[in-house]
């Protein structure tokens, strides 16, 4: 299962398809954990418009997409579909405007104001987060920023008046008791950028971003070119519930994209914010 195959064929017997209240089907059961709205999920997806049963966009034959269920950004619907839900399953779930797009509908899909949206989830996987780190502390060595971390704000970091190094340095300051993480993996992370020169921060989860704006955690896919260079080299095979200092050098500072351009990108756009953002209007 997963975002490596075709997706699945989806006939819509009777048009248009029109619920009151979001609905899910199981189409086929799966035998892992039953959801809960404290996870996070990976999933594979077609999404079709109830009133005409048009396809709006797939991820099925690509990469899958991570979500959590926490967040008060995600469509309402969805997370009242899939919450109880068991990894592993294959669900089909109709959302009605009340729970996706109110009376605004999203012209940019095609949905209009009374239109039902229908999702095909597989659920590939869950994961509960942890609300903070935990474990061994490591003393770094000399010469290196200091950080004070109050577990709210972003961290208050302290950059040597020295030059920086030329490498990627990778200081654990805890070691975390969990699994180690594996390329490709979607974690869960806090973060804060600053840089060497001024010690100023040009990026942390504590702002304002999709899914969270309050700031918070985000979820990012590690290992494989969506995150810097720095990030990909410098988490793989740290354990869960570490915390690591990164000093990370121009060349492992940017997104494939981005090499040669003057600003260390950390993140790429969320694909499903941009698949479906939840409007201001919804409920």
């Amino acid at each position: 299962m997963g975002g490596t195959f075709k997706a699945p064929k989806v006939t819509f017997k009777t048009m248009p398809v029109s619920v009151t209240a979001t609905t899910t089907r199981v189409i086929s059961p799966g035998k892992g954990a039953r959801l809960t709205t404290s996870n996070s999920i990976m999933f594979s997806y077609a999404v079709f418009n109830g009133k005409n049963g048009k396809q709006i966009s797939t991820n099925f034959g690509n990469e899958m997409v991570p979500m959590d269920l926490s967040s008060t950004e995600i469509m309402t619907g969805l997370r009242k579909g899939l919450t109880g839900q068991q990894v592993g399953s294959r669900v089909l779930v109709a959302i009605p405007p009340a729970d996706s797009y109110g009376v605004k509908g999203y012209a940019k899909a095609g949905l209009g104001p009374t239109d039902t949206i229908v999702f095909l989830i597989d659920l590939v996987s869950a994961s509960t987060p942890l609300a903070k780190v935990g474990g061994i502390a490591i003393q770094p060595v000399p010469g290196l920023p200091t950080a004070i971390v109050d577990g709210v704000k972003p961290a208050l970091i302290t950059v040597p008046k020295m030059p920086p190094p030329t490498k990627l340095v990778v200081q654990p300051l805890i070691q975390g008791q969990g699994a180690a993480v594996r390329s490709g993996q979607v974690i869960k992370v806090n973060y804060t950028g600053v840089l060497w020169k001024d010690g100023k921060t040009f990026d942390a989860s504590g702002d304002a971003h999709a899914g969270a704006p309050d700031g918070g955690p985000v979820d990012v896919q590690i290992g494989t070119g969506k995150v810097i260079a720095g990030w990909d080299k410098g988490l793989v095979g740290r354990t869960v519930g570490s915390r690591v200092l990164l000093i990370v050098p121009p060349a492992d500072g940017r997104l494939p994209a981005d090499r040669g351009q003057g600003h260390p990108g950390v993140r790429r756009r969320d694909p499903v914010r941009d698949l479906m953002p939840r409007p201001e209007a919804s409920t």
